[in-house]
Formats: C-alpha cells, sequence, structure tokens
C-alpha cells in the first residue's frame, strides 16, 4: 500500500475544502441550523413527542444524515470530476499507484469534510434543542460508515458525469429526495401501512434509524439490520469502483 500517495491525494482535497471555507462547511452548517429553527423550534412545540423524546431532539439525527448524505456524494463527486474536466485524471491514472489507493485518497477527504460537518451540526444543535447521546461511539461508527458509502457513491457518480449538469442531476433528484423520505422528520411507524412497507425500500431509512438508535435506542428498523445494510452498501459502492477501473469506463475515452 503506497501511503504517500494517498496522503498526498488527501490532504490536496483536504485543503481544497479548508480553502473554501465558506462554501465547504459554513454554508451547510447554516442551513441546517435553519432547519432547527424553523421544525425544532417553531413546528416542534406544535409537535407531539416521538417515542418520548421532544420532536426538535427527535429529527436532530435525521438532520445531520441528510447533510451527511449530500455532503458526501457532493464531495466525492466533484473531488473526481475536476481532475477529468482538467484532463489531471491521466496523470493519476499514470502513477505507480492502485485503484484502491486513488479511491482512499479522494473518498477519505470526502468522508473526513463530512463527518467534520456532521459534528459541528452536532454541536450547534445542542444549543436549540436538549440533546442525550447514549452510544456515542456507535454514533461515530454509524457517522463515519455513513459517509464513506456515500462518498463512494459521490465517487462513482464523479467518475459517470461527462457534464456539470450530470454531477447535480442524482443528488438532487435521487438522494435529497430519499433523504426527505427516509424518516428525517418523522418516524415511518407514523405512516399507514402501505407506506410503511413502501418506505422499506428506501435505503436511506435504515441509515438514519441506525444512527437515531444511538442516540436514544429508538428507531424504526432494528439495528442489526441497519449495521448490515450499510456495510451492504460500502462493498456495493467498492465493487462498483473495483469493476470501473478494471474496465475503463468513463476514464479511458
Amino acid at each position: 500500500m503506497n501511503y504517500r500517495a494517498i496522503a498526498a491525494i488527501y490532504k490536496f482535497e483536504m485543503s481544497r475544502a479548508f480553502r473554501t471555507k465558506a462554501q465547504s462547511i459554513a454554508s451547510p452548517v447554516i442551513s441546517t441550523t435553519l432547519y432547527f429553527i424553523v421544525f425544532g423550534s417553531a413546528i416542534g412545540t406544535r409537535i407531539e413527542s416521538i417515542d418520548g423524546v421532544s420532536y426538535g431532539a427527535y429529527i436532530v439525527p435525521g438532520l445531520i444524515m441528510l447533510t451527511v448524505l449530500t455532503q458526501s456524494v457532493s464531495n466525492a463527486s466533484f473531488g473526481i470530476y475536476f481532475p477529468k474536466f482538467s484532463g489531471t485524471i491521466y496523470e493519476i491514472l499514470s502513477a505507480p499507484i492502485s485503484f484502491v489507493e486513488i479511491v482512499c485518497g479522494y473518498v477519505g477527504a470526502a468522508a473526513t469534510k463530512s463527518v467534520i460537518i456532521g459534528l459541528i451540526i452536532l454541536i450547534t444543535a445542542n444549543y436549540f434543542v436538549p440533546l442525550q447521546i447514549k452510544h456515542p461511539i456507535l454514533m461515530l461508527l454509524f457517522l463515519c460508515l455513513t459517509a464513506v458509502s456515500f462518498s463512494l457513491l459521490g465517487f462513482i457518480i464523479g467518475l459517470w458525469a461527462d457534464g456539470f449538469e450530470k454531477l447535480q442531476l442524482i443528488p438532487l433528484l435521487v438522494i435529497t429526495p430519499l433523504a426527505f423520505l427516509g424518516g428525517s422528520f418523522y418516524s415511518i411507524n407514523m405512516l399507514p401501512p402501505f407506506w410503511q412497507a413502501v418506505s422499506l425500500a428506501n435505503p436511506v431509512v435504515y441509515l438514519i434509524s441506525g444512527f437515531r438508535w444511538s442516540f436514544y435506542e429508538s428507531s424504526d428498523i432494528g439495528l442489526g439490520i441497519s449495521f448490515a445494510m450499510i456495510v451492504a452498501f460500502l462493498m456495493l459502492g467498492f465493487v462498483i469502483i473495483a469493476y470501473i477501473f478494471r474496465t475503463g469506463y468513463q476514464l479511458k475515452e
């Protein structure tokens, strides 16, 4: 394993994020804070508690997941797409490093940025609602696994996209709707039976459910199922990326 190559890619991507703090960090934190104000403070006072947790506190894990999902996809997709756009991707492909090292560098940086944003939002949430994290280690594990899984998805999107329009297509039309309909603002047990069954086809439900359990030991899906699903997403993403590098799809054209 060429750790020096991984570190070089990782440091470059992280330095790009810190050069644009307002866009990379401040913007998603401010947007999520507005959700806390509107849903937690304004609307939350009119909604009864869910599973014994106040509504303002109940939506915190969902809002963190919503931001982490979108930021992971966005960071990773842009990180690998820009070298394709500028042509510098060929320098990376010709270097004596494997695709595993390339993925570790880009995906690691994208996931790190997303985790940092998620933790900042978590700290910010304490100023709006009373929070209780019963399993902090498990919370960090779910947060990191989710960030890595969706950074892999973003990496795939960045390799697939041949224009800036496609780069935004899946995050806007697929990821964001799935996150909003995945129980970010409600429990799927509140839905009619038919829509509960439909919601189980949404992969984001399992991620948010497991993450919320680490806070309140309350979730819509069993913890074991949630953990198994997120590991499956991670493995699937890595397999697809391995196939892309092996075949040269959208890389050697």
